[in-house]
């Protein structure tokens, strides 16, 4: 695990929030308590600045990078699923679902309670209303709301990485075999 200072900027780590040991970040970098940032994920404030809310998950393999002197803001609660890109986004909202996979570029906006499907590509600039659910390269929003019984599912997912992010400083430990 890489929590490092860049430029003498150091990230700030909220409490209870576990960064696996082969995840990255480094600088201007903010990130919220009860967060989990998982294996192999690549969070870079070298440029300008990263703000991550409470009760976020990072998955495995995921890139936050911004652009110089700019910030990306992700709220509380919210899921970036496996591999996907966050590149300079202005604000992802509270509890918003970015799904494996998927790439969100410059100076876009997720609205809260959003889904960004699996593999999608929100456009630079391109907003997600809040409750609405975005598919497709380029991503397109359906003209569908996200339902009752998909956010009660959802916030149990969310709260199983909240889980887990209490777990794993105690119950994770690196095996070399060979």
């Amino acid at each position: 695990m890489t929590v490092g200072a860049f430029e003498g900027k150091r990230p700030e780590i909220g409490a209870g929030t576990y960064v696996h040991p082969s995840a990255d970040v480094f600088g201007d970098v903010t990130v919220g308590v009860g967060c989990w940032i998982g294996p192999g994920a690549r969070i870079r404030g070298d440029y300008g600045t990263i703000v991550i809310g409470d009760y976020c998950s990072v998955e495995d393999n995921c890139v936050i990078h911004v652009r110089p002197g700019e910030r990306t803001s992700i709220g509380d609660w919210v899921t970036i699923g496996h591999g996907a890109v966050i590149h300079n986004v202005k604000l992802i909202h509270d509890y918003a679902i970015v799904g494996m996979g998927a790439v969100v570029s410059d100076w876009a906006v997720v609205g809260k309670w959003s889904v960004v499907g699996e593999g999608a590509v929100v456009r630079q600039g391109q907003e997600v209303p809040p409750e609405r659910i975005a598919v497709g390269v380029p991503a397109r929003v359906l003209d569908k709301e996200v339902s009752t019984a998909y956010k009660d599912q959802w916030t149990r997912f969310k709260k199983t990485y909240v889980d887990l992010a209490s777990r794993y400083p105690e119950g994770y430990r690196a095996e070399h075999t060979g």
